[in-house]
Parts: structure tokens; C-alpha cells; sequence
């Protein structure tokens, strides 16, 4: 039973390539199940590996790969498909690389392993409904207006960018001569 998180996780991951298969051959409608079925699986192997402690070293590193990759794989293929600015998608790539980067250094020389905190479940939240709202308007030909999509992916990114500041904050990378230690460490 230990293992549901870890099953779930390598089912997200598997869930990206099918979500490539189906944007290529222009099933607008199973990739936005397909990606609703990721972020439903991410949030339950959260539940269940901090609710019953089956937390384990596979679930900190791979899980965070499953949810980078379905969120880059979504948006790389919504700005394909020109549902979603080509300038936002590299200001993510970017966000997004130095995150690794950062997890990376933290795990090597601190032994830390990077969590997710309120500002990066809260930008994961605004792209789920702003990549949710984005293949129903190109699955159903809803009416879901353009300016409303781009105001949405606009306080994502913006939020995510924040939540980028403030990891490397917690992480010491800035603002190291006002605290003696990370909170990674605490």
C-alpha cells in the first residue's frame, strides 16, 4: 500500500506522453481529461504520502518531475497550437530551469530535499484552471474569452516568478546577511 503515491506518480509521468499523443492528433478533449487526471493524482499521492507517512525518497524527487513536466508539456503545446504566448512559455522555461538548478544545489551540498509551500501550490493552482480553461476553449469551441486566459496564465506566471524568489530566499541563495540559517534546514 506504501507504494500508491509512487504508482501514482509514474502514472503522471506516463499520462505526459499520452498527453502529447492526443495534442497531436488534435483530441483537445482527452488531453483536457488527461490533464485533469494528472492534477487529481498529484494531489492524491500528496494526501496519501503525507496522511498515512509514505513519504520516501523516489515520491520527494520524481514527483516534482511529473508535475514539471505535465505543466511544460501543456504549455509547450497550448503556444504550438497558439493558445498560449511563446514570451510567457520562456519566461517559465526559465523560471522553471533555475528551480532545478536550485533543488539540485540544495540536494547536493545541503542534503535538502526542496517542498512545495503556499506560493508554488498556488501558482500550480492558477495554471490548472488556466491550462483546464485553455483546452476547453479549444475542445469545445467554448466562448471562453482570449483576454481572460491571458489575465489568468499572466498572475500564474506571476505568481510562480514570486514563488521562485521566495524558494531561493528560504533556500539562502538571496538574502543570506538576514538569517544565519535556511528554513530547508529547520
Amino acid at each position: 500500500m506504501r507504494h500508491i503515491p509512487n504508482i501514482l506518480t509514474l502514472m503522471r509521468v506516463a499520462m505526459v506522453f499520452v498527453f502529447i499523443w492526443f495534442f497531436i492528433k488534435e483530441s483537445y478533449a482527452v488531453c483536457l481529461y488527461i490533464y485533469i487526471a494528472a492534477f487529481v493524482t498529484d494531489v492524491l499521492d500528496g494526501f496519501l504520502a503525507r496522511k498515512f507517512n509514505w513519504v520516501s525518497d523516489f515520491g520527494k524527487l520524481v514527483d516534482p518531475f511529473a508535475d514539471k513536466a505535465m505543466l511544460i508539456t501543456a504549455l509547450v503545446c497550448l503556444a504550438v497550437a497558439g493558445a498560449f504566448p511563446i514570451y510567457l512559455l520562456i519566461v517559465m522555461a526559465v523560471k522553471e530551469l533555475l528551480m532545478i538548478i536550485g533543488g539540485l544545489i540544495l540536494l547536493k551540498k545541503k542534503k535538502v530535499t526542496v517542498y512545495a509551500d503556499y506560493w508554488g501550490k498556488a501558482a500550480t493552482g492558477l495554471f490548472f484552471l488556466s491550462i483546464t480553461l485553455s483546452l476547453v476553449k479549444l475542445a469545445y469551441a467554448s466562448a471562453i474569452p482570449a483576454w481572460l486566459l491571458t489575465a489568468l496564465y499572466v498572475c500564474a506566471i506571476c505568481v510562480s516568478v514570486f514563488s521562485l524568489f521566495h524558494y531561493a530566499y528560504k533556500g539562502g541563495f538571496i538574502g543570506k546577511k538576514y538569517r544565519v540559517h535556511n528554513a530547508y534546514e529547520e
